[in-house]
């Protein structure tokens, strides 16, 4: 039980599960996006990730986060090998399915075929989006970089192909996640709804 405050000494000492349950919902609400890939095994290959950060808009460029590859990581391997890789929003409407996809699922299995998603291809573009997703990205992979001090790896690419479905954008370009019905992560499991609360100016002294 965690009641007022802890040092770091205190949460290396918590059992194994409950830190990592913790320590994931720690930092608030989180994306909940699908991360599609070509697979030589199985075609393609469907992750959910909560990591995806943006990093700037000129070139629109988009960072995600892998965990370390102790194991074998079917996306990053995939990211590593093609070059490019899709982020798509998941919706109230299919975050079960999505969800499912963390399972550790043979190389040979596709995801999208194992939760009953779509996949959906673009000319010229190597790597699968979800078709049940309103908003998709696909990304080209500019650069990796290492974290040395717990051994994940950022992963920063270019959006090279979006898709919004209509309606969602303002003509001053605000994106209306809520009407989209995208969802929230915290932690590993919780999903949540966004309502909007409201546009407030620009913040000056």
């Amino acid at each position: 039980m965690v009641d007022g405050w802890v040092t770091g000494d205190d949460i290396s000492a918590w059992e194994q599960r409950f830190r990592a349950a913790l320590i994931n919902s720690i930092t608030g609400f989180k994306p909940v996006n699908l991360i599609g890939t070509k697979d030589q095994s199985s075609g393609h290959n469907l992750a959910i990730m909560s990591s995806v950060v943006h990093l700037g808009a000129s070139p629109p460029l988009v960072g995600l986060v892998i965990r370390p590859d102790s194991v074998d990581r079917h996306t990053l391997r995939n990211i590593r090998t093609h070059g490019c890789y899709t982020i798509n929003h998941v919706t109230s409407g299919f975050y079960p399915q999505a969800h499912q996809t963390a399972a550790r699922y043979e190389d040979e299995v596709s995801e999208f075929t194992a939760v009953g998603l779509t996949p959906q291809y673009v000319e010229g573009f190597d790597a699968p989006f979800v078709g049940e997703s309103p908003i998709k990205l696909g990304m080209t992979l500019v650069e990796e970089v290492q974290i040395k001090h717990n051994g994940t790896h950022f992963i920063i690419g270019r959006i090279d192909h979006l898709y919004i479905e209509p309606g969602l954008v303002s003509e001053y370009g605000d994106l209306d996640l809520a009407r989209a019905e995208v969802v929230a992560l915290s932690g590993l499991d919780r999903y949540f709804s966004a309502n909007f609360l409201g546009k407030l100016p620009y913040a000056k002294p």
